[in-house]
């Protein structure tokens, strides 16, 4: 017999992970940053790293002017990818932020954290073999590294005392960035629907780190079970990040342009290897 509460809740979670969280895999420069409305998670990444903050107070300095001209930038999709930015920017504004605010309330700030470092510490295959692929076979190794000390001393990757305790730093490397590593260019660049910027690189990339991403092999096993784990962890990747996507926006003359330039310069860096 059925019971309507658990057809009820399927469709519910089922709901969440279509708009938050429709991802092939997580690739770093989006994630940990996660896939789920890359466009979000990305904005609080690069406000972190402070790339807009003062400088759009019309004090951009010429190094930022020269980095953007040496960046090749394909948008022939910019009408398509205007209208799924702006897809993106009221599903985070109507659902996400609602939704990742009364989580917020509920679940205290130190332990959402572990919660993300957790599902961090799983994609250590996506970076150990892209590591390997780019011939860094030391930040390879502290990969693993990593995982054995987080998975056991921080309890599940719960934690991460091989950074806290032993100044093992992560090393964020997919496989857009190894194809840029081995002189593929970015392509067209597309704002996807759910999935953010990124670029036709990049989302090959995507595809290829997926196969090396534990919950894709849990999404062939048990697809119920997945959906619950990527609905939770959308919700809970987005109730940390709030604010900073409303500060990014209220920084930029265009949101498009400027999510999408400092989008492609990250990348740049990332293949560069430069902080």
């Amino acid at each position: 017999m059925n019971v309507p509460g658990n057809k009820f809740s399927r469709i519910f979670f089922a709901g969440i992970l279509f708009l938050f969280s429709f991802q092939l895999s997580i690739s770093p420069s989006q994630q940990f940053i996660s896939l789920s409305i890359g466009q979000i998670v990305f904005a609080d990444e690069i406000m972190e790293d402070n790339e807009f903050g003062d400088e759009f107070d019309d004090e951009f300095d010429d190094e930022f002017f020269e980095e953007e001209q040496d960046i090749d930038i394909s948008d022939p999709l910019e009408p398509v990818n205007r209208f799924f930015f702006q897809v993106n920017d009221k599903l985070y504004f109507w659902v996400l932020k609602p939704v990742g605010r009364v989580y917020g309330a509920v679940i205290a700030e130190d332990f959402r954290i572990c919660i993300r470092n957790a599902f961090k510490n799983l994609l250590m295959p996506v970076r150990c073999v892209n590591n390997l692929l780019q011939g860094k076979f030391k930040n390879a190794g502290i990969e693993v590294s990593r995982f054995l000390i987080n998975t056991t001393a921080g309890i599940a990757g719960l934690g991460d005392p091989a950074k806290d305790i032993w100044g093992l730093e992560s090393n964020q490397e997919d496989l857009g960035q190894t194809l840029g590593y081995y002189g593929i260019g970015n392509g067209i660049y597309f704002c996807w629907p759910i999935l953010g910027p990124s670029t036709l690189r990049d989302s090959i990339g995507m595809i290829g780190d997926s196969f090396l991403d534990p919950l894709h092999y849990l999404r062939e096993s048990d697809y119920d079970t997945w959906l619950y784990v990527q609905a939770g962890k959308a919700v809970n990747n987005t109730s940390l990040v709030i604010g900073d996507y409303e500060a990014f926006l209220e920084a930029s003359f265009d949101p498009y342009i400027a999510l999408r330039d400092a989008y492609l310069q990250r990348r740049d860096k990332r293949v560069k290897d430069l902080k």
